[in-house]
């Protein structure tokens, strides 16, 4: 029996050995994995953006709001730091519907949330009202297009724009239809908001101070369709340029009514018109080289490589092209950020300095400040269109 134990113990054995099997040490213990490093510190900048998104200039509007949202992108792209701490640029956009009310409505809204600071509003007439808003709150704005003189003459220290004022528009407008365009006699029509009266008034100084003769001056307003009673007035009168003070949804149907009436004159208006939508809104009413206008601002020579390439970026982040201040907007909102990176400060006390310290190189070209915030040797564009596209004539500084 005992002899049968252990012959069955060496053959369990033997088995064993044959099938490989053999008693393991036991595993070591997996390492400790590496602690990972804890995230950087950041901090959230609200930026407001305000314009019409709404009503009958909503594409000039989301074409001044995508330019803040393309800066807006590439700031957080950059991963800037401020006081040590990596910068989450927000954009809080408001629409004002091109209305005084809504936008001191959209203004208050802004201040609520405790915005950092504020690119718009678009219009002279909501950009004005807000401005009171903004400036009792202490927050700094800049506006891409708002060209009425009394935007940067109320006394204010944080309102900025990089664009050229009325003064500078119209009066060179002025200047050209009676020096280039050889106009002896010129009508005016303004919208009666404060970008369209302000621009107009301009105009006929300029056109009085070259030696033209204004012979007629009417007015409508921003949401008028029918124009045929004024238009009938001053075809009485033969002029050989029309000036229209008003944006491009008005100007559109005044140029359809104006061929209808078999006027021939000239038509111009300033940048409010000076839009990519306009051939469309006038249809088949607009002859080549038969429409002028201006946009406050251009550039030339080396710089207009960095805007031709913002325009085809822009192409092709929103399937649009630029209407007029997309690029104004971008900039606006670079300037803006980079006061803060300065003033190493989101803080709108502490930046508002570095801000009118500004020397910024945009797309839109050079930008600084005077001491009223107006941008320091201001351009502008002539311009006309030919076969429904717009033709830049020459650049004014």
């Amino acid at each position: 029996m005992q002899m049968k134990m252990k012959l069955a113990v060496i053959s369990a054995a033997v088995i064993l050995a044959a099938c490989g099997k053999k008693e393991e040490a036991p595993a070591p213990a997996p390492a400790a994995a590496p602690a990972a490093a804890p995230a950087p510190e950041s901090v959230t900048i609200k930026i407001g953006h305000v314009g019409p998104t709404s009503g009958a200039i909503a594409h000039l509007g989301k074409d001044n709001e995508n330019g803040a949202r393309m800066a807006i992108d590439e700031l957080n792209a950059a991963g800037l730091k401020i006081d040590g701490k990596v910068a989450k640029f927000e954009l809080l956009a408001e629409d004002d519907a091109g209305d005084p009310k809504q936008g001191t409505a959209a203004a208050t809204k802004l201040v609520d949330a405790k915005v950092n600071g504020v690119i718009g509003h678009l219009n002279s007439g909501t950009t004005i009202p807000a401005s009171q808003i903004y400036n009792a709150a202490g927050i700094p704005q800049i506006s891409p297009s708002a060209t009425n003189p009394k935007y940067t003459r109320q006394g204010y220290n944080n309102v900025f724009r990089v664009v050229a004022d009325d003064v500078h528009l119209g009066g060179t407008l002025g200047k050209y239809a009676v020096e280039s365009l050889k106009a002896k006699t010129v009508a005016v029509i303004d919208d009666r908001t404060a970008y369209g009266q302000g621009v107009a008034d301009e105009f006929e100084k300029g056109v009085t101070a070259a030696g033209g003769k204004v012979v007629g001056r009417e007015f409508t307003n921003d949401k008028a369709t029918d124009f045929n009673a004024i238009l009938t007035t001053l075809k009485a009168k033969k002029p050989d340029v029309v000036f229209f003070g008003g944006m491009d949804a008005v100007a559109g149907p005044m140029l359809r009514q104006m061929k209808q009436l078999g006027i021939k004159a000239k038509f111009m208006g300033s940048d409010g018109i000076c839009s990519s939508e306009l051939p469309k809104l006038a249809g088949d009413a607009m002859a080549d080289d038969m429409v002028f206008c201006a946009e406050a601002g251009g550039v030339e020579g080396e710089e207009k490589a960095g805007m031709d390439k913002f325009r085809a970026d822009f192409k092709a982040k929103f399937n649009a092209d630029v209407q007029v201040y997309a690029p104004y907007v971008y900039d606006a909102t670079k300037v803006m950020a980079d006061a803060m990176v300065r003033a190493n400060s989101a803080d709108p006390a502490k930046y508002l300095e570095a801000l009118k310290q500004t020397n910024y190189k945009g797309v839109t070209g050079a930008i600084a400040f005077d001491e009223k915030g107006d941008i320091k040797n201001g351009a502008l564009t002539l311009m006309t269109y030919k076969a429904g596209a717009r033709t830049t004539l020459s650049v004014i500084r």
